[in-house]
């Protein structure tokens, strides 16, 4: 994971201290989720397709 990668919240995520994720794109247009708790842990990373093909199952299981 390159040590500069710019993080960010999920904006489903609330200032609870709930099960939340952030992301971050990286430079070779690939996206990483990793637990905020553990920032420090393994990430997973996803290739902008896969992202994309995970975004829509999720936009459609929420619909159903």
């Amino acid at each position: 994971m390159p040590a500069d990668a710019t993080w960010y919240t999920s904006s489903y995520s609330n200032d609870q201290g709930g099960n939340c994720v952030q992301a971050a794109h990286l430079d070779d247009n690939t996206m990483a989720i990793r637990d905020t708790k553990n920032p420090t842990g393994p990430a997973f990373t996803f290739t902008g397709g896969a992202w994309s093909a995970f975004l829509n199952t999720l936009t459609t299981a929420k619909e159903h």
